[in-house]
């Protein structure tokens, strides 16, 4: 078995009156994504399940194949994994995001998507003033980090995403419940730290959106995995940018494949992604290659941006894979889906199925769905799918 799974991450969305009523994966050119519909099986794919949070740690781990239902534990664990943090027993790990926070309001979830280099030493300063024998920080990527708390605290404290409540007043959105003005206070005490600091300073000077805040959410302990290949009896690598991505790749026993030139943004590597894809399938028989940028766009309410990822996308990693998939002697199936809705009038996620499309090379099976979009293919053969269960479905294609 050889096989390509391709996750636009965030790339399914909804209907946008400034597009005449139809959604930016229908608006952009999919050329390539339309062919592996039209000459292979569409339907939707359910990758969050009922009472889970719609967030890119569910509905990734429901597509490499585990039921959220049964391993998930936590956003920030996973990220811990791929970060080379070791978590204990009874360690919790917290994604810790730098914001911007103006006016009392969070501006901006990702501080204008700062550098690694200028993160870096604002995560330090953190870790220096507020860390202890009970806490530590972690710098990670960009405005994503970790913070790991011992003894379990906080693990059952409510925490809302930031990226959910962009432009919202922060104090309506403070952790709540057990252990809650523990973590609200580091985040009080963070902006003192941050707010006078030579980074942002520099930041604003330049007309940059500064990371004056820190903001805990995501916490979970360690989550316990069975390896990829013992579950389905394949070797399997992923690629991605993005640290929780990786972590799931980890956690299942994958070979992690890193890219030069991938950023988890607008500005990744796409055509790298597809090409590394290609050369690990030689001693892999499932490769997974994730790619974040749609979804920045989503979150930003940036259409143009979106859509423009979305056609980078198709063009670069879709098409590329596609191309030297059908050159192959033996036969590749290749699989293409986002992994949940990031629509642009929301910027936030939403749980609702998103459209996924199959094709082997060495077959042409068109059924009803013409190009992949959320609607077309619900005219598809494959139905509406439990994603957890792809990975199974890729095995037992016939």
């Amino acid at each position: 078995m050889k096989c390509i799974v391709l996750i636009g991450d965030g790339m399914a969305d909804e209907p946008l009156e400034e597009l005449g009523g139809m959604t930016v994966l229908q608006k952009a050119n999919t050329s390539n994504m339309d062919y592996i519909t039209i000459y292979g099986r569409a339907g939707l794919a359910q990758t969050v399940p009922e009472g889970f949070p719609p967030g890119s740690d569910v509905a990734n781990m429901s597509i490499l194949g585990y039921d959220p239902k049964k391993y998930y534990s936590g956003r920030a664990p996973l990220e811990a994994a791929s970060m080379g943090v070791d978590l204990e027993k009874d360690d919790v790990a917290f994604r810790c995001n730098l914001i911007t926070i103006k006016d009392e309001l969070i501006s901006d979830h990702s501080s204008g998507h700062i550098t690694n280099e200028e993160a870096k030493e604002l995560i330090e300063i953190i870790d220096s003033e507020l860390g202890n024998d009970k806490l530590s920080f972690h710098p990670g990527i960009s405005y994503r980090h970790l913070m790991v708390a011992k003894e379990g605290l906080g693990a059952n404290t409510e925490c809302v995403p930031p990226h959910d409540i962009v432009d919202e007043n922060r104090h309506e959105h403070m952790p709540k419940g057990e252990n809650s003005e523990i973590i609200s206070e580091l985040i009080e005490k963070s902006m003192k730290i941050l707010e006078s600091h030579a980074v942002n300073k520099k930041r604003v000077a330049e007309g940059k959106n500064p990371g004056n805040s820190i903001w805990l959410w995501g916490q979970g302990f360690a989550p316990a995995f069975i390896h990829f290949n013992e579950l389905y009896g394949l070797k399997g690598a992923i690629i991605s940018a993005v640290d929780l991505v990786k972590g799931i790749g980890i956690y299942a026993g994958l070979d992690v494949i890193e890219v030069p030139g991938a950023t988890g943004y607008l500005d990744t590597n796409y055509l790298g992604k597809a090409e590394y894809a290609i050369e690990a399938l030689k001693d892999h028989d499932i490769v997974f290659v994730h790619v974040e940028a749609p979804d920045e766009a989503g979150h930003m309410g940036d259409m143009k941006a979106k859509i423009q990822a979305i056609e980078n996308f198709d063009e670069k990693v879709v098409g590329t894979v596609l191309k030297a998939a059908m050159d192959m002697d033996e036969d590749v199936t290749i699989m293409v889906l986002p992994d949940h809705p990031t629509p642009i009038a929301l910027r936030t996620h939403t749980s609702v199925p998103i459209p996924v499309a199959i094709y082997r090379t060495s077959e042409k099976t068109p059924d009803n769905a013409d190009a992949f979009d959320e609607d077309s293919v619900q005219k598809g053969s494959l139905g509406t799918v439990y994603a957890a269960d792809l990975v199974r479905m890729l095995i037992d294609m016939k």
